[in-house]
Parts: structure tokens; C-alpha cells; sequence
């Protein structure tokens, strides 16, 4: 892999970790830009992939047939933290096509607000598959198997037609051939694909763009609206994708996948970038996606400071001491 420092962390001006990765920033047409490393490295897309799963329900209007709401809408590409906002438009969807959270092939966990709040869950608190930070994009599922008349007990198996859509509507989002995405299970134990950050990237400049796409245009713009408008339902209190689509003011579409991953797409430049933290570390995934913003000019000063809590900064300890410096490495080339 030709992976390239990105972010580097000094304390007491010694290199403490140095943070390898890759990253590529595309056009709506799938043409690089720039780059840093290998921009066609192969990775899997994990939660970023979320708003090209919905693809098939949206192209098949079920957004409007069974009712969702702007906010449900949003929730179909989240990785949500499982407050109440989030349960409840969960539930709420599902209740919409006649199910309910015992129907999701999703699993359960503590919600990640409990992790972002560095808090315990109160006691004797029980959770279901609704609080589970996918359990959106299931819900999706759900409804379109109910849509279609397919069987719900076996909904997230490659082979379910369900999963079949998706694979074709993913791969025709990103230009390749199903062939040649590599496929894996992520943890909601849904099929997960792997594509060069280049693909990845080109999906997210064409949903950015909205109702500018040629093939997807419609679907597209119904589900970047519904995320730039509603980005608290994406992820939730706390969290970078919440604060890059509130700072990006309608223009930036931003998801993250765990382990490393996190595509931006913008609606007026046509384009989109995918990166990749070798290592999964968050804050020099998040300051990298803030650096690569400002050598690619998205920022403006309101913007450069908005975003200055996530970028590579100064580091101070419990009493305020500066004890080391998180910077950036890398510098982007042009094909």
C-alpha cells in the first residue's frame, strides 16, 4: 500500500505517533483532482457507505410511500448515538410499514451517547435493536422488503434480493462492476463493500450534487437534503458529522465509517473527497478531513473556526498544560 504520513503527534517536541494514510479527491465524473498516497486504495467503505444503500427503497419511492419524514429520510445514512430523537424516528419508521424493532437483523448495543458523554448507562436502563446506530438503515431495509413483498427473517444475506439491489445500485453509483468490489460483513451484519477511496469519493461528489445527477438525481438530492438538513439525525450531540454539515451551511454532505474512514462531498464544487486512517485513529482522521478542506480553499474564517475544535492543534492536559501538537504531514498533489 502506498500510504503517506498525514498526521503527526509531538510532546515535549518529540514524535509520539505518526498517522499513515491515503486519501482522493474526485469529480462528479470520477476524475482525481488531487491526492495524497495512493488515491485508489482499496478500503472498506463501512458506515460511509450508508446513504448508497438507501438507494434502492429511495428509486423506488419509498421515502414517499409509506410517509417518512425529512428527518426519518436522514436517519436511512446514519450512524446515530441512540438518543431519543433517534429511537423514536427508528421506531416510528418501522411502525410506518406495519413492523417493529424486533424485526431488525441489526443487533443491539449501548447507545454511543453514553461513549461521546463519557457516562454510564442509568441503571436498570434497557435498550433494543432501536438504539442500535444502524438501526436506521435497517429500518430502510425493512420497509423496502415489506415494499416488495420479500422475506424479512434473512433480509442482510448477500444473496437476499434486498442485498442484491443494493450491490447493484452501489456499484452503479461508484462506476465499477459488482465483480470487483470486494464484500465483507460489518457489524450491523449487513454486507459491506470494498472500493478504491477514488470510487468512494466520485459516489459522494455525485450525491452531493443533487438533482444534478443524470441517473440518480431525484434519490440523490431527497437524501443529501435530508442530511444537510438534519445532520443531528446522521450522528448526533457530539459529533463530527453534525458539526462539518451545520459548518458546511447545506453545501458539505459528510459521513464517517469506523476505522478510519470519512467522505466529504460538495453540492457546489462538484466534488468529494474520501480518506483513510491506516490505523482507524478518529482525531487524525477528523484533522485531516479539516486539512485537506483547507488546502482544497472550502473554508472561510467563519468555517476555519468553527471546525477548529476538530483540526490538528496544540494538546493540553487535565490542568490546562500544553503537552504536545497534533500536525498535519501531508501536503496534496495534483494528477
Amino acid at each position: 500500500m502506498n500510504l503517506v504520513p498525514l498526521i503527526q503527534l509531538t510532546r515535549g517536541g518529540t514524535p509520539e505517533c505518526l498517522h499513515f494514510g491515503a486519501l482522493a479527491v474526485v469529480d462528479c465524473a470520477g476524475t482525481l483532482k488531487a491526492f495524497a498516497g495512493d488515491p485508489h486504495l482499496v478500503t472498506f467503505t463501512r458506515s460511509t457507505l450508508k446513504a448508497l444503500q438507501a438507494l434502492p427503497f429511495v428509486e423506488a419511492g419509498g421515502p414517499a410511500q409509506f410517509g417518512f419524514t425529512h428527518t426519518e429520510t436522514a436517519l436511512l445514512c446514519a450512524s446515530h448515538n441512540g438518543e431519543a430523537m433517534h429511537v423514536d424516528a427508528a421506531n416510528s419508521m418501522l411502525a410506518k410499514a406495519g413492523k417493529t424493532y424486533k424485526t431488525l437483523r441489526c443487533g443491539c448495543h449501548v447507545p454511543l451517547i453514553f461513549g461521546y458523554l463519557d457516562k454510564s448507562p442509568p441503571e436498570g436502563a434497557t435498550f433494543t435493536e432501536a438504539h442500535n446506530n444502524c438501526s436506521g438503515k435497517h429500518a430502510g431495509f425493512v420497509a423496502y422488503c415489506v415494499q416488495h413483498g420479500l422475506p424479512l427473517d434473512d433480509y442482510t444475506a448477500p444473496d437476499h434480493p434486498l442485498q442484491q439491489a443494493i450491490a447493484r445500485d452501489v456499484a452503479r453509483a461508484v462506476g465499477m462492476d459488482v465483480q470487483d468490489m470486494p464484500r465483507g460483513i460489518d457489524g450491523c451484519s449487513a454486507p459491506n463493500f470494498a472500493m478504491p477511496l477514488s470510487k468512494l469519493a466520485r459516489g459522494y461528489a455525485r450525491l452531493a450534487s443533487g438533482a444534478q445527477d443524470a441517473e440518480f438525481g431525484a434519490s440523490f438530492a431527497l437524501l443529501s437534503e435530508a442530511m444537510t438538513a438534519h445532520p443531528e439525525m446522521v450522528s448526533g450531540t457530539g459529533r463530527n458529522d453534525l458539526d462539518f454539515m451545520r459548518v458546511g451551511r447545506g453545501d458539505w454532505v459528510s459521513k464517517v465509517g469506523a476505522d478510519g474512514v470519512q467522505v466529504v462531498g460538495s453540492k457546489s464544487r462538484g466534488e468529494a473527497f474520501a480518506l483513510k486512517i491506516i490505523d482507524g485513529n478518529k482525531p487524525a482522521l477528523f484533522a485531516a478531513s479539516v486539512e485537506v478542506m483547507e488546502q482544497l480553499g472550502w473554508l472561510d474564517d467563519a468555517q476555519r473556526a468553527a471546525l477548529k475544535p476538530w483540526r490538528a492543534q496544540p494538546i493540553l492536559n487535565a490542568r490546562g498544560l500544553l503537552v504536545g501538537e497534533r500536525t498535519p504531514l501531508f501536503h496534496l498533489q495534483t494528477p
